[in-house]
């Protein structure tokens, strides 16, 4: 009985895995000449690996006869963890294809009101339907720098610039002018055209507007521009919500945000025949080859769980 410990030639080719799987294929089907059959290959060729593979780990694996094989006692340890190594490849390489059970880390990048609301129930039947994924929900309003960042994929408001990234466009978001009822002028009429609109105080949001607006009416196309000058500028929607409600100015937002505040008349939607441009929505990720199951099955979930929230 062999007691050393079986070592690896440093000049063993990048094969390996082919060498053990011919192993395994020999002991299971009994024989070289079945196996060769089983992996459409030749006898020789068959032999010539298991011969390769023992030479590399320094031992016997198997004892020949004309009418049987037999596993030396070297030879069952190394079946039984080539077995695991083969299987432990297999499901490495159907994760990597993006064809295996997602499992490990996802690492994603979302803007804050996003993150913190809208796309919490589709992360939510992500994880549900992917108990073996674990998901690092990081919210940022900026473009990620994916490997600085170590994320496998973002949420971007916008459009995209960088040629460097596969862009999955999810949705375009509408948005629309608001305020508190108080904003309004006392016994006056509501503003009827966008233009009326620029005696009113302002919040901005700066991340897409600052100093001016403009805004499109929905039945013929005509725009309208709004110069303005902010009293809060922030660039956080939830803020720019907040702000509004307290009746410190109007607002654009998007729609998903502030309908609850309109419906619980908390704020008033202005020129309900005019709009700011609707926002495009992009999953994104770095370019490759192939993509883990984890990160291909998140883009099914989100695709899939927007338009029920937008």
């Amino acid at each position: 009985m062999s007691t050393s410990r079986p070592r690896m030639s440093s000049s063993a080719p990048a094969d390996r895995i082919e060498l053990m799987n011919t192993f395994v294929r020999i002991v299971e089907a009994g024989s070289l000449s079945a196996a060769a059959t089983q992996m459409r290959t030749t006898q020789p060729t068959v032999s010539r690996r298991l011969q390769t593979l023992e030479k590399q780990l320094g031992i016997r694996l198997l004892r020949r006869s004309t009418h049987a094989l037999k596993l030396t006692e070297d030879g069952e340890r190394c079946f039984a963890r080539a077995r695991d190594l083969i299987a432990d490849w297999q499901a490495f390489e159907a994760d990597m294809r993006g064809d295996g059970e997602p499992e490990g880390t996802l690492r994603v990048m979302v803007p804050h009101a996003f993150g913190q609301q809208l796309l919490v129930k589709p992360l939510a039947d992500y994880v549900r339907e992917h108990p073996r994924v674990n998901v690092d929900w990081l919210l940022n309003d900026r473009h990620p720098d994916f490997i600085a960042d170590g994320v496998d994929c973002a949420i971007h408001v916008g459009e995209v610039e960088d040629p460097g990234v596969v862009a999955i466009r999810l949705a375009e978001v509408p948005r629309i002018v608001a305020a508190a009822p108080s904003v309004l002028p006392k016994g006056k009429r509501a503003p009827q055209h966008a233009s009326e609109l620029a005696t009113l105080p302002w919040l901005a949001l700066r991340t897409y507007y600052r100093t001016e607006l403009t805004l499109t009416r929905t039945r013929d196309g005509e725009q309208c521009r709004i110069p303005m000058h902010p009293r809060i500028s922030t660039d956080s929607l939830y803020a720019l919500r907040s702000a509004a409600v307290m009746g410190l100015g109007a607002c654009v937002g998007s729609t998903w945000l502030l309908r609850e505040d309109i419906d619980a008349g908390r704020l008033v939607q202005l020129v309900p025949d005019w709009h700011a441009a609707p926002l495009p929505c992009y999953l994104i990720y770095p370019y490759a080859r192939l993509h883990s199951a984890k990160l291909k099955r998140f883009v099914e979930v989100i695709r899939k769980g927007w338009q029920d929230v937008v």
